[in-house]
């Protein structure tokens, strides 16, 4: 690892932590150069602004996320590692609530703006492939349906349980929000997916 690439995982790290504790909105570049001793000019240099440092910082996320909180177990059936999967973003509610929190967060900065997503997406795509190996697991031992459009299934579901994660994820606006058992409201989504999946 070169000198240039150790300061840039440098940044990254410590961004990261800085926006999981204060919010994307709440941190300027010069929060960031602060943090890391190096002047403003330098963390441009690496990445010109900061949606750019907020999408990497997404993305590193994104990754570390999906090896610490989405192992595939080979001795479960399709129908247990389909379970096992949407289980882990309830993990990942209990464990790192402030990724959903982040996400959250990150959904509504980078719209309407001008970023390279196409890493980010690709992160993305090793969930849909750990769901659709559980699915077709599946299909071959018998213990999952066959899904008519299998992709919308996919999208919907994940969907629905990340918009859930990030709601109850985020600090409560109403009463009723208060008295809600936010680990008991994942587990009844997943079970409702689980039985329109499972033979």
């Amino acid at each position: 690892m070169t000198f240039k690439d150790m300061k840039y995982q440098l940044i990254v790290d410590k961004v990261t932590d800085i926006f999981l504790e204060k919010g994307i909105n709440e941190v300027t570049i010069k929060d960031v150069a602060q943090a890391v001793s190096l002047g403003e000019a330098t963390i441009y240099r690496y990445f010109s602004k900061k949606e750019n440092l907020v999408v990497e910082v997404a993305t590193r996320l994104e990754e570390m996320i999906i090896n610490e909180y989405f192992k595939v177990d080979d001795r479960l059936n399709g129908c247990d590692t389909i379970n096992s999967f949407y289980n882990s973003f309830l993990k990942v509610f209990i464990e790192r609530r402030e990724f959903y929190r982040f996400i959250s967060e990150f959904d509504n900065f980078i719209m309407n703006k001008e970023c390279q997503l196409e890493e980010y997406e690709h992160k993305m795509g090793a969930f849909y492939k750990l769901f659709i190996d559980g699915y077709n697991k599946g299909l071959l031992d018998g213990s999952v349906k066959t899904i008519e459009d299998i992709n919308d299934f996919y999208f919907t579901t994940t969907h629905a349980l990340m918009g859930l994660c990030k709601k109850l994820a985020s600090d409560d606006i109403l009463k009723q929000d208060e008295s809600i058992d936010k680990e008991k409201e994942i587990k009844l989504l997943i079970g409702i997916i689980m039985i329109s999946l499972k033979r």
